[in-house]
């Protein structure tokens, strides 16, 4: 059965003529500089908060391991998202702001890289997998923690532009 566009939207990409899942040919597409910035928010106490910013978790830098955690799963991706493209990035960064009147934090990650396909799952798998690390680490002061609004805030280049959330 083939998929093709309808008047609700375009065919989806990984999915061929005959309804089977495959990996989108990007040999003839030109390799640009393509960004892409997402964001999600880890929900807590105040209480678990001041434990995070204090440094006094039991497991020791919660902030910073879910930094390297973040930029870690950003480059392991294509082991994670079955049929993402593995990619050179040339930058990941995660940025984690303590944000009281949630009260929890926010995590955003920006990744970067010159080729023919975008890195929306890398930042998206980037701060998906910073959230858990947060989750991991304060589970033991709180279990109600939550990860929220896990999304996709900006991404630039190739064919189809600019987009912003």
């Amino acid at each position: 059965m083939a998929r093709k566009s309808s008047k609700s939207g375009p065919a989806l990409t990984h999915i061929d003529a005959r309804g089977e899942a495959r990996m989108v040919d990007v040999s003839e597409k030109p390799a640009t500089e393509r960004t892409a910035v997402a964001e999600g928010r880890v929900v807590m106490s105040k209480a678990t908060l001041e434990l995070i910013e204090s440094g006094n978790a039991k497991k020791g830098d919660v902030l910073g391991v879910a930094r390297v955690a973040g930029i870690m799963a950003a480059k392991r991706t294509p082991e994670l998202i079955p049929l993402c493209h593995p990619l050179a990035l040339s930058k990941v960064t995660l940025d984690i702001a303590a944000d009281r009147k949630l009260p929890g934090c926010i995590v955003r990650a920006t990744v970067k890289v010159t080729g023919p396909t975008g890195v929306e799952m890398e930042a998206l798998t980037a701060v998906s997998v910073a959230c858990l690390t947060i989750y991991d680490m304060i589970k033991a002061a709180e279990r109600g923690v939550r990860i929220e609004g896990i999304h996709l805030v900006d991404k630039t280049g190739g064919k189809s532009g600019r987009y912003r959330a």
